[in-house]
């Protein structure tokens, strides 16, 4: 039988089994999808050989970028963006890919974002595929940090002696607002937000994060994780799929 799964850590927040479980029973696919929960990457890879019919996985926090040395290969875009969310193996050959960034690409889709400036909150694998997509759309864009002098980013503290009205296009790619922790959020100054900002929020789980439903009060167009969840999880199967 093949077996795909996901590798990362705390994956009781995860819709990708469901997801693959699903799409195998739909389509008659006598496939197994598990979670590969390890609080330790290496040993994953230790263990990695003696799962019987493993052909591909994917990868989540905090695994994104930790991920690449253990790889043999990388698809031109992983290389670009220094992160991988998936990953095929042939004849032991493990090769890393970013479908996080067709996931984004069709989260955009329907937006009207031409000569919109955005603000990305994070500056982990997701933010920098969400970073490479807006490098292609010419949207300019700046990290927002906790960290601000490490990643050459903002501060959540600079934001507030900033005017929002430039930011049109707001990116939370940090885990906060997750389940179960549904009570954080990114600290911005949301009474600045207008019906002219959009706010993105790559948390699918719960599909109204408290980052979300603060925009909203303020008349911002909120978009979840869902459409990008559901587009790079397809676009992995058919990496995994290609001869």
């Amino acid at each position: 039988m093949k077996v795909y799964g996901l590798l990362g850590f705390q994956l009781s927040h995860s819709f990708s089994k469901k997801f693959f479980t699903d799409f195998f029973a739909k389509n008659n696919l006598p496939y197994r999808y598990q979670l590969f929960e390890f609080s330790q990457i290496q040993e994953f890879f230790n263990h990695i050989k003696s799962i019987a019919g493993l052909e591909g996985f994917n990868v989540t926090v905090p695994y994104k970028e930790k991920v690449i040395p253990f790889l043999d290969k990388l698809s031109p875009e992983a290389q670009a963006v220094g992160a991988v969310n998936c990953v095929k193996i042939v004849d032991g050959i493990l090769t890393g890919y970013n479908t996080d960034i067709y996931g984004f690409e069709k989260t955009l889709e329907p937006l009207r974002i031409k000569k919109k400036q955005a603000l990305i909150l994070g500056t982990g694998g997701a933010a920098k595929a969400v970073a490479y997509v807006l490098e292609k759309k010419e949207i300019k864009y700046h990290f927002v940090s906790q960290n601000p002098e490490r990643d050459n980013a903002f501060s959540y503290e600079t934001l507030w002696e900033k005017k929002m009205m430039p930011y049109a296009l707001i990116i939370n790619a940090t885990p906060l607002g997750m389940y179960p922790k549904t009570e954080d959020f990114p600290k911005i100054p949301y009474q600045r937000l207008t019906p002219k900002h959009t706010l993105i929020d790559l948390v699918y789980n719960p599909v109204k994060t408290e980052f979300l439903f603060r925009g909203e009060q303020q008349g911002a167009t909120i978009i979840n994780g869902m459409v990008m969840l559901e587009n790079q999880a397809l676009k992995s199967w058919e990496i995994w799929n290609e001869r």
